[in-house]
C-alpha cells in the first residue's frame, strides 16, 4: 500500500512535528517522494502554519500539501485534542490529490473551508462536495486552510482524488422524537404551529420525561429535522437536514430555528444522544458497505467537534466503529465546525454530523 498515515505530537507547535509526521508516513508507505500530502494541524499552528508546510513539503519531496488547522485531528491510530500535533496522509502509486477543474456533476470534490470562507455559490457549485469546516464549536479562532503548501488566500480549497473511486456517507446521528409534521404557520425564523397546533406544545409533549423536567431545556441537544421527498421513510433513509433551535417562546408557544422555513414543509423534532449517534453511524457504515461492495484502501473522515470524544465521554465511538469495520485501513480527519457532504442531490453544510469518504485505488 502506497498510502499511509502518521500522527505526531510535541510540546510546542514547531515545524519539526509536521516533518516528523510526514517523514514517518513516507517510511511506512515506502516512498521516496509523494504524489500528494494531506496534512492537518492543531490550532497552535494556525497563526503561522507556513514553516510547518515547508517542512512537510521537504519531507515528502512534494509541493502538493493540502489541509487545514482544526480543533482536533486524528488518524486510524489515535486522536488529539488540546496538544500541538500534526496528522499526515501521504499518497503514492497511482493516487493523488489534484486541483479541481472542469468538474462534472457526479464528481467527488474534496473540500475544505474556514468558517468565514463559505458561501452558497461555492457550496452549490458542480460536483459532490465532501469535507469539513476548519473551526471550533464557536466558529472563532485563527483557523487556516492550505493548498500547494501555501495558505489559501480565499480560506478554502477543493481538490479531486485521482486514481481512486469511492463514495461518501453522512451520519446525522439523532434520535427522532416525532414523525414528520407539516408546518402550518411561520413568522420569520419562528415556527408557530405544526399541524395547526402550537409548535412548542408538540415539542414539549415529545421530549423524554427526564429532558422535559429540566429547569432549562438543553437546546444544544434538541434539533429540528427538515425532510426531503416523501415523509414515510425520510428519517430512516436519512433524507433530512438538521436545524438548531435558537429559542423557545412561551408567549406564543413558537420555536425559533436557525433557518427560515415555509408553510407546507415538514419537520420532526430530534434529540442528540450518544447511543442514537452510535447506532446511526453503524447504519451509515452498513449502507456504505452495501453500495461500495469492495474493501476500501483509505478513508477521509470529518466528524463535528460536537460529535467527537467530548460527546462520547472521552472516547470517539464513531472513529472506533470505522476502525472496527475496516481494520488497518489508513484514515485521517479532523473535528470541525461543520461538515460538507451531499444530500438529496445537493451539497449541504451539516451540523453535529459525521461525513465519511471511503476510497478504492483504481489499480
Amino acid at each position: 500500500m502506497t498510502i499511509a498515515t502518521v500522527l505526531a505530537r510535541g510540546l510546542r507547535p514547531t515545524e519539526d512535528i509536521a516533518h516528523q509526521a510526514v517523514a514517518a508516513a513516507m517510511e511506512r508507505a515506502q516512498l521516496t517522494h509523494a504524489n500528494s500530502v494531506l496534512l492537518f494541524l492543531t490550532p497552535e499552528f494556525a497563526r503561522d502554519p507556513q514553516p510547518a508546510l515547508r517542512a512537510a513539503s521537504k519531507a515528502a519531496n512534494c509541493m502538493q500539501v493540502i489541509g487545514c488547522s482544526a480543533a482536533g485531528i486524528f488518524t486510524e491510530e489515535d486522536w488529539v485534542l488540546d496538544t500541538p500535533a500534526a496528522a499526515a496522509m501521504v499518497f503514492g502509486g497511482g493516487v493523488a490529490l489534484a486541483p479541481a477543474h472542469d468538474i462534472a456533476a457526479d464528481t467527488l470534490v474534496f473540500s475544505l473551508a474556514a468558517p468565514n470562507a463559505i458561501n452558497s455559490a461555492w457550496i452549490k457549485a458542480p460536483g459532490q462536495r465532501f469535507g469539513g469546516v476548519s473551526g471550533d464549536a464557536t466558529g472563532q479562532g485563527p483557523f487556516k486552510v492550505w493548498c500547494g503548501a501555501k495558505v489559501a488566500g480565499q480560506g478554502r480549497c477543493e481538490t479531486l482524488i485521482h486514481g481512486a473511486h469511492g463514495l461518501v456517507g453522512v451520519s446525522q446521528g439523532i434520535r427522532a422524537l416525532s414523525a414528520p409534521l407539516e408546518i402550518t404557520q411561520v413568522s420569520g425564523y419562528d415556527v408557530i404551529s405544526l399541524t395547526s397546533q402550537p409548535a412548542l406544545n408538540i415539542l414539549a409533549r415529545e421530549l423524554p420525561l427526564e429532558v422535559r423536567e429540566q429547569e432549562h431545556l438543553p437546546l444544544h441537544l434538541i434539533m429540528a429535522g427538515v425532510i426531503f421527498g416523501e415523509p414515510e421513510h425520510a428519517i430512516s433513509e436519512g433524507r433530512y437536514r438538521l436545524t438548531p433551535i435558537i429559542s423557545t417562546n412561551a408567549d406564543d408557544r413558537s420555536v425559533t430555528l436557525s433557518t427560515r422555513l415555509a408553510p407546507g414543509e415538514r419537520l420532526f423534532w430530534a434529540l442528540r444522544q450518544p447511543l442514537a449517534a452510535e447506532r446511526d453511524m453503524r447504519i451509515t457504515l452498513d449502507r456504505m458497505k452495501q453500495n461500495m461492495n469492495e474493501t476500501p484502501d483509505f478513508g477521509l473522515f470529518f466528524p463535528c467537534m460536537g460529535r467527537g470524544p467530548y460527546f462520547y465521554g472521552g472516547v470517539d465511538r464513531d472513529l472506533d466503529l470505522v476502525k472496527a469495520r475496516y481494520p488497518g485501513m489508513p484514515m485521517i480527519g479532523f473535528y470541525g465546525n461543520g461538515e460538507i457532504g451531499p444530500l438529496n442531490g445537493e451539497n449541504e453544510i451539516f451540523q453535529y454530523s459525521a461525513v465519511l469518504g471511503l476510497f478504492k485505488a483504481d489499480v
